[in-house]
């Protein structure tokens, strides 16, 4: 269902790959569900905005088939609207892939830490750290007997110190560190954390208010990076998508 609405009817696929894509209305999510299924996968894809993701669902249904694509409108910090996402991938026959790409920047203009307001902290952890984490329990134990994968979407920020990312960087170190345990852990599922690198995305306009950021790269531009990570199963670990980069594919 999409905003309350149902789509068109879903069948039961068992022979089919499922992916379960958080934050799929727009930017990254959206080309990556776009790119997974081209690739063969049936697609569960969540968004905050309903009319966002109506739009994406509509997109993303016509060329694989609206009886492979279930999209629901909500938050990923509601643990309602995560147990919705279960089970609607296990009305598909079961997830096989699982993308925390949902996340939030934050307090926007980009704070200084000694100003951050507390409340939009806790609310950036909420929604970058506690979520994705809670959604993955969720479907670890489909995701271990069909030898899974969990992919989340992390940043440089996580890593390196910026001025005024502290927030969001701290909330990002805070998941690559949970995917880091999460795979030393998980023997039978495979966990990856991938920085992007930068990309000409809303929440990364929302970084640089008013600041021309066309130079930075589509999204699309590093789909094969991470189509390639998860065709040939690499090992768990942190990727940057530029390294993952295909002999030949554009820059």
């Amino acid at each position: 269902m999409c905003g309350g609405r149902a789509l068109p009817s879903v069948a039961s696929m068992t022979n089919t790959q499922i992916a379960v894509v958080t934050g799929a209305s727009r930017g990254l999510g959206l080309e990556l569900a776009r790119g997974l299924a081209a690739s063969g996968y049936s697609l569960v894809i969540d968004g905050r905005d309903s009319q966002a993701l109506l739009v994406a669902a509509e997109l993303l249904g016509r060329p694989i088939g609206y009886d492979r694509l279930i999209a629901i409108a909500g938050d990923v910090a509601d643990p309602e609207h995560r147990a919705a996402l279960a089970a609607a991938a296990d009305s598909l026959g079961g997830a096989s892939l699982l993308v925390n790409n949902a996340g939030t920047l934050g307090a926007s203009p980009l704070p200084a830490l000694a100003d951050y307001p507390v409340d939009e902290l806790r609310a950036a952890f909420e929604v970058n750290v506690l979520a994705p984490i809670a959604l993955t329990q969720l479907l670890l134990p489909g995701l271990r007997g069909r030898g899974g994968a969990v992919l989340n979407i992390t940043s440089d920020a996580a890593v390196e110190a910026y001025a005024g990312w502290g927030g969001y960087g701290a909330a990002k170190a805070a998941l690559e560190q949970a995917s880091n345990v999460l795979a030393a852990e998980e023997n039978a599922v495979r966990v990856w954390w991938v920085d992007p690198g930068d990309i000409r995305t809303r929440m990364h306009q929302q970084a640089f208010p008013g600041q021309d950021i066309s130079d930075r790269p589509l999204p699309a531009a590093v789909l094969p990076a991470f189509l390639r990570l998860v065709g040939e199963r690499m090992p768990s670990g942190r990727y940057r998508a530029a390294e993952l980069m295909p002999a030949g594919a554009p820059s």
